[in-house]
């Protein structure tokens, strides 16, 4: 059997180690993950009591449109209901922007490192990469702009960030904007967008107006909690949802995922609480990591990326160990570091007292 050669080189996804497979292989009986960016705090008691409402409904297929969550994203985002498009999770939206858009002798822009996902699509659509590096862990708009020419389809922007968590500003954005021809799609994939609290963060539903090439992508998987339900969506002109329409997958969304979005939606009081845990755990973090001399990146999302100075792979094993789950540098582009998921403020502790041994380890040597 001999499948694209060009699919060979795109990578595999490698998500965070399972739970289950660290208490076999340790033979733990407590273990915590902070590798996947999941909400510790679960989701919301409403969205929990919708899917419980639509169980006996399992045997019927789901609205393939979403409508009655589309109609209740559009009055909360104040937009159009033919402006959104859903996805399972936000993956599927990249996938099907790349195919929609990309193509063998087109290119396509993306920072560097940033969420893999960009990288694999373009090269499973035969799609030039064009990378720019990360400038301090920031996008570098400026030479990302200098960076598109005639083939150039789509440019992707992960703002905040993934894996280093900072942002561009919306001076910044604004600027990269003005920059940018007509005819590239705009990519801005704010998953972490309800954990930011920096003023200067770009709202960038009110750009649409005056950049109609451009696209915002979120979802329900990060501060909803409802991660293994998939749902995520695009925001966009009605010209690029009719694009992407005619490669999104029939009945892509699942019911239990479209009434337990509505639900989250719904209960914003929720989201707030999230946010405020979110960042009293991020100060446990980075107070510690001030305090022991650590380098880490500025971050406005629900994990921070840390330089441990050590080999990131023999770190991620030590703490394996001890049953904690987090992700290695080497496997997102920072050799060195760790990205932490912030967890309650127990779990936070039991990962910065693990920390404090490596780190004090490594100084005494």
């Amino acid at each position: 059997m001999q499948p694209k050669q060009r699919i060979l080189n795109a990578p595999v996804y490698q998500p965070g180690k399972p739970i289950d497979d660290v208490k076999r292989e340790y033979g733990l009986t407590d273990v915590i993950k902070l590798a996947s960016n999941e909400n510790p705090y679960g989701s919301s008691p409403k969205a929990k009591e919708a899917i419980t409402a639509h169980l006996d409904n399992l045997a019927l297929y789901p609205d393939g449109a979403s409508l009655n969550l589309r109609w209740d994203l559009a009055e909360f985002l104040g937009v159009k209901p033919s402006q959104l498009i859903f996805g399972n999770g936000s993956d599927e939206n990249l996938l099907m922007i790349a195919r929609a858009y990309l193509s063998e002798g087109t290119n396509t822009v993306m920072a560097k490192p940033t969420f893999s996902q960009y990288r694999s699509n373009a090269i499973i659509e035969g799609a030039e990469l064009i990378e720019v590096p990360l400038k301090d862990g920031v996008h570098d708009l400026e030479a990302m702009a200098a960076a598109i020419n005639e083939q150039t389809r789509v440019v992707w922007v992960c703002n905040p960030n993934n894996p280093s968590g900072t942002i561009v500003t919306a001076a910044e954005l604004e600027a990269f904007l003005k920059k940018v021809p007509k005819n590239v799609l705009v990519v801005l994939d704010e998953a972490y967008y309800e954990y930011v609290v920096d003023p200067e963060y770009p709202q960038t539903v009110p750009m649409l107006a005056d950049y109609p090439n451009l696209i915002i992508l979120r979802t329900f998987s990060k501060i909803y909690g409802l991660a293994t339900l998939r749902v995520g969506y695009g925001i966009a002109s009605e010209e690029i949802v009719s694009h992407l329409e005619h490669v999104r997958e029939p009945f892509n969304t699942g019911t239990l995922g479209q009434v337990a979005a509505r639900a989250a939606l719904h209960d914003q009081e929720f989201v707030k609480t999230c946010r405020e845990r979110n960042r009293e755990g991020m100060k446990q973090f980075t107070d510690a990591f001030d305090a022991w001399g650590l380098d880490y990146y500025p971050s406005q999302t629900n994990f921070i990326l840390v330089n441990l100075k050590q080999d990131s792979d023999a770190v991620f094993k030590q703490l394996l160990s001890q049953g904690i789950i987090v992700r290695s540098g080497n496997a997102l582009g920072h050799p060195g570091y760790q990205r932490i998921t912030i967890g309650t403020p127990e779990q936070n502790e039991k990962v910065l007292s693990a920390l404090k041994e490596i780190v004090t380890g490594a100084l005494k040597e």
